[in-house]
């Protein structure tokens, strides 16, 4: 049988990345509340699927227009595949979440009550907060032509109530709607009256449901059943008519929590004449009806991890450590004048790069600050710095991308913000969002014969400037004073800003520019040296691998005899180890503590290894249709460190390892026998966090890092 050398389906993959996650949930050596919580990062995960992949998937059959060569059959059968996974990913999900960590959990002294559950005291509790906090806030709606069905908001709790008998007017209105109130919790822990040191909780659900009938005086409630609806939540606008780009995204967000219905989830028990009538209001198919054997918002169950103290339950904290160059003089500008800096997060501080924009806005030789935002968080230190240098007067420019899904919001708020202190905000490029992460300042400062000079410092990064995800995420950061990646960061900003040509950069990839042809000419460069009998061989490591471009070409190097590692967090087309087209490409995905996110190449060349960080992942989208950026480590100490840390430490992994097959198909790596398990984010907590033994970390935190009081 000949071997399949097609590509791998995105949408398939991304639930397959998505089945790697859910079996971090099954891992008994982890602690049950981090096992509850990859539980409810799957379901986040497929909130966003269906709002983003499947809702536009849907309009592709609706236009009767899917992607390109694809047709409208393969795309129906695509999201047949989808439902069918989708349905088995949940079904597991639910079994790992009633079977194995609520049991757990209850053993642990931390319970989930059911209403079956509840003692009397804790049912008079619930009827009082019914009473006192949930019944003001709520409206139930009787269905009939002056009260027409309630809008539904995207991913909100809502209940579908069957009535008996007719309403206080005589009239057969049979069905109710009731909106639970966003403002309530979803886990309500239950105050504290046996037993010390337990933790109990009940859902909001389960409170508004023993309490239903209450809001039907005179009525039966014959059936009810809570609903969660998910809609098309991608934002759509059009250049062509759009003059304020601002303006356009405050108007068209609001329609986000309303757009068409995607998926509808019910428990395991609806009854079916509830479920058929909720599928025909919201234009829905019977494949279009998840159901589940539990909350319907299992992602809820998040705040009851933050509300659980202790400890062993949860992760261990450590402290993030820092490298041993920082220190080595009074101030992050001083240090970086001597020797690039490198921060691998989250296993080192982000603080640095806070003190470096920080700095700029306090010292008065700097004269310009300029800064990419992708995401950045409600609050955070580094965009108050920002604010605060346009007060000051400096020269503060920010590209602030207001169309990053699900923080356009938040973006707006700080855009607004930085106009009102002085700052020129722009928007990147319309139509490509600027998704590279720079910063750069400018200084007056005198030179080895005290003649006024303008010297720049650059940030580089492979992860956004988030206060938060800087905690979770693994990315890294380059600190830098060298004036050939400085030139190439100005006319970057330069580019973006005036939408002039950008000149020829000299050191940095530029997408949709140069990335994609200068990536595909360096795989290309290692094939020949493949074939010529020369060094061969590529490191790389991504979130996600789709890239027709770049896949031909790995296989081309594969077939000329390059060894390739590639690891890939999420979705990956490529096909490793097909005879006679990828059986030199193996492809590995590691899953763990923290969110895999950096990119990093590594190209043989020859004997004379390139190495690369960068914002972008090998996907049509990043580049081609985003501001991205790469850049080389020329530093070869700091280049070594890239690769120990960000390839050859996952190359090594057996804990948190998966590799994919030629049959599209994940399989977990296991440890050699006699071998203890290796976890390549272990070893970089030991070698890198404050708690570790390495040289990299083993300092004093400096006086201009340590907490402001």
């Amino acid at each position: 049988m000949q071997p399949d050398s097609s590509p791998i389906n995105r949408e398939l993959s991304t639930l397959a990345f998505n089945r790697r996650v859910l079996a971090l949930s099954m891992d008994a050596k982890l602690p049950l509340l981090e096992r509850l919580r990859f539980l409810c990062i799957v379901g986040s995960n497929l909130d966003e699927f269906f709002e983003i992949r499947v809702a536009g998937l849907k309009e592709q059959l609706r236009e009767n227009l899917p992607g390109f060569g694809v047709s409208v059959q393969e795309a129906r059968t695509l999201l047949g595949q989808i439902g069918t996974e989708v349905r088995a990913l949940i079904h597991e999900q639910y079994r790992i979440l009633n079977d194995e960590v609520l049991p757990a959990l209850t053993h642990a002294g931390v319970h989930l009550l059911r209403r079956s559950e509840w003692t009397p005291a804790q049912r008079a509790w619930a009827a009082g907060y019914f009473a006192d906090d949930v019944r003001p806030l709520l409206t139930p709606i009787g269905l009939d032509p002056a009260h027409p069905f309630p809008q539904v908001v995207n991913k909100s709790l809502n209940f579908v109530v069957e009535l008996s008998g007719t309403d206080a007017f005589g009239r057969d209105a049979t069905i109710a709607i009731l909106r639970a109130p966003r403002v309530l919790p979803r886990v309500i822990r239950v105050p504290e009256r046996g037993t010390a040191g337990t933790h109990d909780f009940v859902m909001l659900s389960s409170v508004i449901h023993t309490h239903l009938a209450e809001l039907f005086p005179g009525r039966e409630v014959v059936a009810y059943s809570q609903f969660r609806l998910t809609r098309d939540a991608d934002v759509w606008i059009d250049e062509e008519e759009v003059k304020n780009l601002r303006q356009a995204l405050q108007g068209e967000l609001s329609h986000r929590h309303f757009g068409r219905a995607v998926r509808l989830e019910v428990p395991e028990n609806c009854p079916p004449q509830l479920a058929d009538f909720l599928l025909h209001h919201f234009e829905l198919a019977p494949d279009d009806l998840f159901r589940c054997d539990g909350p319907v918002n299992i992602m809820r169950l998040e705040s009851l991890i933050d509300q659980v103290d202790i400890d062993e339950l949860k992760f261990r904290p450590f402290r993030p450590g820092l490298p041993a160059r920082l220190p080595a003089a009074t101030d992050v500008l001083s240090a970086m004048r001597q020797r690039d800096i490198l921060l691998h997060h989250p296993y080192q501080s982000f603080e640095p790069v806070v003190e470096f924009i920080r700095t700029a806005a306090q010292d008065p030789d700097v004269l310009a600050i300029k800064q990419t935002v992708y995401r950045t968080g409600v609050n955070s230190a580094l965009m108050e710095s920002l604010v605060d240098a346009a007060h000051k007067g400096k020269e503060v420019t920010v590209v602030v991308e207001l169309l990053a899904r699900f923080d356009e919001e938040t973006n707006i708020d700080w855009a607004e913000r930085l106009e009102q202190a002085g700052a020129q905000v722009v928007y990147g490029v319309f139509g490509l969002k600027t998704h590279a992460k720079l910063a750069l300042i400018t200084r007056r400062e005198a030179d080895a014969r005290g003649r006024p000079k303008l010297a720049n410092y650059a940030h580089l990064g492979t992860g956004n400037y988030h206060p938060r995800t800087t905690r979770l995420y693994t990315d890294f950061g380059l600190l830098t004073a060298d004036p050939a990646i400085c030139a190439d960061v100005a006319e970057v900003f330069l580019h973006i800003t005036s939408l002039a040509r950008a000149n020829r950069l000299k050191h940095l990839l530029l997408a949709p520019f140069t990335m994609q042809s200068r990536v595909i000419a360096m795989i290309r460069r290692e094939a020949r040296n493949a074939r010529s009998g020369r060094p061969s061989g590529i490191k790389a490591k991504m979130n996600a691998l789709i890239d027709n471009g770049v896949i031909q070409a790995l296989y081309a190097a594969s077939k000329a005899g390059v060894p390739v590692d590639l690891i890939v967090r999420g979705a990956c087309a490529l096909r490793p180890g097909v005879p006679g087209l990828s059986e030199n490409i193996r492809v590995r995905s590691i899953l763990g503590r923290f969110l895999e996110h950096h990119r990093v190449w590594r190209f043989e060349n020859d004997g004379a290894p390139s190495v690369w960080l960068s914002s972008a992942d090998w996907m049509g989208r990043n580049l081609f249709k985003r501001i991205e950026v790469a850049f080389p480590v020329r530093d070869p100490q700091l280049a070594d460190r890239v690769v120990n840390e960000g390839l050859d430490v996952y190359l090594r992994d057996t804990e948190g390892a998966w590799e994919l097959g030629a049959d599209g198909q994940w399989t977990k790596v296991q440890s050699t026998a006699g071998r203890p398990p290796f976890s390549a984010q272990l070893e970089l907590m030991t070698l890198l966090a404050e708690h570790g033994n390495g040289a990299a970390h083993a300092v004093a935190l400096p006086p201009y890092l340590q907490p402001k009081r």
